[in-house]
């Protein structure tokens, strides 16, 4: 009988951390259940920076938290807010095992140049203007 208690006891004491770990083990899309919209971001993040803009909220590479896009005067930013809209976290967020910096590579990812779209008509052409590779340099005349 006192084995069975303590066998229940156990059980009781160890159910909490069977279940806290919510849908890591199923793989569910926690934004099904969770969201987070363009102005409510905006409320969120209006104190820390006045003029901001939104550019796109998706969930993060961490469960449980959004990774919102902005740009503040002209610079675009990568930031974090939780699901629970209590957390705020600029950046960066590092993986261990690969010691990648994630949000760097979506930074660059966001602030891509699509070098097609530059306007050439003006530009001093040296060298063949039909080569595989170009260099784009910009210069200020002032």
């Amino acid at each position: 009988m006192r084995k069975m208690l303590f066998l229940m006891a156990i059980g009781m004491l160890l159910m909490p951390i069977s279940f806290s770990s919510g849908f890591s083990d199923k793989a569910q899309d926690c934004s099904k259940c969770h969201g987070l919209k363009e102005d409510e971001a905006l409320t969120l993040l209006k104190n820390f920076a006045p003029n901001l803009k939104i550019i796109e909220i998706r969930t993060s590479p961490i469960p449980g938290m959004w990774e919102v896009d902005i740009e503040v005067s002209g610079k675009k930013h990568v930031t974090y807010i939780d699901f629970q809209k209590k957390h705020f976290i600029p950046g960066p967020i590092i993986e261990i095992k690969g010691r990648r910096n994630l949000t760097q590579e979506r930074l660059m990812e966001i602030n891509k140049v699509d070098v097609s779209q530059i306007p050439l008509a003006d530009a001093l052409v040296m060298g063949d203007k039909m080569a595989k590779y170009r260099v784009i340099v910009f210069d200020d005349p002032d």
